[in-house]
């Protein structure tokens, strides 16, 4: 276990399962987060003192720095939904991508990943996808070989999207969705976390590669595949554009007016704007079949981990097989 890799944000959805894959290929991994004490889980995905979460401030340069010290590799997972406090969009994606490109070219690190997303361009209208776009021609400035990962939505049993949704199932009669003709073509988080992996272990060229899984579907669409897997019907209701941002820019009010007590978790003027448009991987880009992995579907993935949103949870399966002799 001679090599080590830093892993920026590697607590968080996609970073553990890079970090469990670099334990298991025999890697020593260093967590790099904010709250170490809250990223204790992660040191059982190796042997005693292989996977160690350290405190790093990505908007910090020394902190950066003493973090991948040593490193053979580094890999950047940071990223945020929702702006909050001093954790902005170009402060976190723009500048915190470039200040790990930068220090990793000045310390001699041989390998870097960044993880973007689909859609992240300097032009775009959505702040979050324009930071992500500025992260990215920093870390090709400083890192010319890095591998960029851009997946479209990543889905998995800690994911924010359907976990998110499935719980407003159970709860309410209605799902209100924001553009529910915007295709999205979501990833299994493991996927991206093995396209991560091989790009550390030198088996990508460096480039863009845009990740998505075999499926592509609507946001309506998903939204109905969720619901089949959790045994629920419900009314899929879309909201229009106008009427979603004047919500969010209610929602943003509230955050700012309250100084950051309340966060907007809900809906923001600057996820409307992305809503708008497509999530899927784009023609002529490297995809998951230049690096040898074949993703796997939603429907192999979803239900491992929404059955406990079904009418009976775990035991729904059971009644309904009862249900099938007393009919028959």
């Amino acid at each position: 276990m001679s090599r080590l890799v830093t892993i920026y944000g590697g607590s968080g959805f996609v970073g553990r399962y890079i970090a469990r894959r670099m334990a298991k290929a025999g890697w020593r991994v260093r967590v790099a987060v904010r709250n170490p004490n809250e990223a204790i889980f992660v040191r059982p995905y190796g042997v005693v003192g292989q996977v160690e979460p350290i405190l790093c401030n990505i908007r910090n340069d020394e902190s950066v720095r003493t973090a991948m010290q040593g490193a053979d590799a580094v890999v950047n997972c940071v990223g945020i939904l929702v702006e909050q406090g001093r954790n902005r969009f170009d402060a976190v994606q723009a500048e915190g991508a470039a200040r790990v490109a930068r220090l990793a070219a000045e310390e001699g690190v041989a390998r870097m990943v960044q993880i973007s997303a689909i859609g992240a361009d300097i032009d775009s209208d959505s702040d979050y996808a324009a930071s992500k776009g500025e992260g990215e021609v920093a870390v090709q400035k400083y890192m010319p070989d890095a591998v960029i990962l851009r997946p479209s939505i990543i889905f998995g049993p800690e994911d924010d999207f359907f976990n998110r949704f499935a719980g407003m199932a159970r709860n309410s009669p209605v799902l209100p969705v924001v553009g529910q003709n915007t295709r999205f073509q979501p990833v299994y988080v493991d996927d991206v976390a093995q396209a991560a992996v091989a790009a550390v272990l030198g088996k990508a060229e460096g480039g863009i590669y845009e990740l998505g899984g075999p499926e592509v579907d609507t946001f309506r669409g998903l939204m109905g595949r969720m619901l089949d897997v959790i045994h629920r019907r419900r009314l899929i209701m879309n909201m229009p554009t106008w009427i979603a941002r004047i919500m969010a820019w209610g929602f943003d009010t509230l955050q700012s007016v309250t100084f950051g007590l309340f966060v907007n978790r809900m809906l923001t003027r600057d996820q409307v704007t992305n809503l708008g448009t497509d999530n899927v991987v784009s023609a002529g880009s490297k995809t998951f079949d230049d690096l040898g992995i074949k993703p796997v579907s939603m429907a192999s993935v979803l239900p491992d981990y929404l059955w406990r949103f079904r009418p009976s949870g775990q035991y729904d399966a059971i009644k309904e097989s009862a249900r099938n002799l007393r009919n028959s």
